[in-house]
């Protein structure tokens, strides 16, 4: 096949997207401004969460949320300072903050995520970053009875749509995961998970087999995307021109400015997350745990425990603030007080969120070949290798599988 498919963005979605055009036939070249893995498909929480089908706006969140804009020990960060240039995203964003739009989101993303561990290991398959896919739990801790109940919309969702689940007391849970002994009233296990060992080798690795069978690799900055009168798209980077018969463009929050000048609306703002790993701890958990009410995730990795969360609204030029991880670091010394490791590292990263919390993904012009996808908010790695499979199906012309319609570009 003499086609060329350019991919800007070496996160996982990129690095699937490319891989799955490569097994399909095509001469494909992967660009990006810093490498594989540099954004959040290095710092997300490495939870194959297929169960996560519920989003940040849910039922209750705009009474909830002045309060704990004001509660230092809350999930929920906001810079003051860049207030006024969210409000055009805050309005939309949380006006879906209902259960009509819950269940539109859970039925829009369950196709893209309920099959995340068979996903990674079919992209994996033969490219030596099998071994950094782990089989685990998926698992829900809650402080006390009456926080579970208020969760109970979340489970009723996920129940219709076939995500199973056990519901146990903390101490049972216990039993088989003492790692959280003491620290959780009820503790909700969702099996037929799995976990990345450690999500920026596994990129890294995938890339390396990805060139190994012939891809290209481009470190450059894009600046812009244009086409010529054939209808030809084409990269403009740092590097130079970067020119394919097909374009995606997988550059996560970076996406809108690239894609606005083809009359797209696109409703995005970076919802920026924190970790916190805890490098050579004396004991690992042995699954991965979501803490409710910090909304942070406790995942063992390789040599090291990382606790992954927060949402901060604060734009993407501002650095990392003290206050997020301070509340992440009060909240780990909190739950396990006795633990001990050699030190601390921390990250800052940006998922991209749409009003709407669902991904965008699809061609974006009749006239050029040109095709993207960013959006998935806190689900990147776990929806990511289905999303390159789907990217790869549509710039192939193959026949789809999953029904996209939600994911149309053209939505907003």
């Amino acid at each position: 096949m003499s086609e060329k498919i350019v991919v800007a963005g070496a996160g996982i979605v990129g690095v699937s997207t490319a891989i799955w055009l490569q097994r399909a036939g095509y001469e494909v070249m992967l660009v990006d401004k810093e490498g594989p893995a540099a954004g959040t498909s290095h710092g997300n929480a490495g939870v194959l969460a297929a169960a996560s089908i519920t989003p940040v706006t849910m039922p209750g969140l705009i009474g909830k949320a002045p309060l704990m804009l004001l509660d230092r020990n809350s999930p929920l960060f906001l810079r003051l300072g860049y207030l006024p240039r969210l409000i055009p995203f805050l309005g939309p964003y949380l006006s879906h903050c209902n259960e009509r739009d819950v269940r539109r989101y859970a039925d829009g993303m369950t196709p893209l995520i309920y099959d995340t561990v068979a996903q990674h290991r079919a992209l994996a398959a033969g490219t030596g970053a099998e071994s950094f896919i782990e089989d685990g739990d998926y698992c829900f801790g809650y402080a006390s009875r009456a926080e579970f109940k208020a969760d109970e919309f979340a489970w009723k969702l996920r129940n219709e749509r076939g995500i199973a689940y056990e519901i146990c007391s903390g101490e049972e849970y216990a039993e088989t995961d003492p790692f959280y002994a003491g620290n959780f009233d009820t503790v909700v296990r969702c099996a037929n998970h799995g976990r990345i060992s450690d999500p920026g080798a596994y990129v890294k690795a995938l890339v390396e087999h990805f060139v190994s069978e012939g891809g290209g690799f481009i470190r450059a900055a894009v600046s812009d995307i244009e086409i010529n009168e054939s209808g030809r798209a084409g990269l403009v980077t740092d590097e130079g021109p970067i020119g394919g018969d097909k374009i995606a463009l997988t550059t996560g929050v970076w996406s809108k400015p690239l894609l606005t000048k083809f009359g797209l609306s696109i409703p995005l703002e970076t919802e920026r997350g924190y970790h916190i790993e805890l490098v050579a701890p004396d004991s690992y958990p042995k699954n991965s745990m979501m803490v409710v009410s910090g909304k942070f995730v406790v995942t063992p990795m390789r040599g090291r425990i990382r606790c992954a969360g927060i949402v901060e609204f604060a734009g993407l030029k501002t650095a990392s603030r003290q206050q997020p991880l301070d509340m992440l670091k009060r909240r780990i010394k909190q739950l396990f007080p006795n633990l001990k490791y050699r030190e601390q590292s921390e990250w800052l990263g940006h998922r991209p969120a749409l009003t709407d919390s669902l991904p965008m993904i699809g061609r974006v012009t009749d006239e050029a070949e040109l095709f993207t996808a960013f959006g998935h908010q806190h689900l990147g790695l776990t929806g990511g290798a289905k999303t390159g499979r789907i990217m790869a199906d549509l710039m192939s012309g193959a026949q789809m599988t999953v029904n996209v319609i939600p994911y149309r570009t053209d939505r907003f």
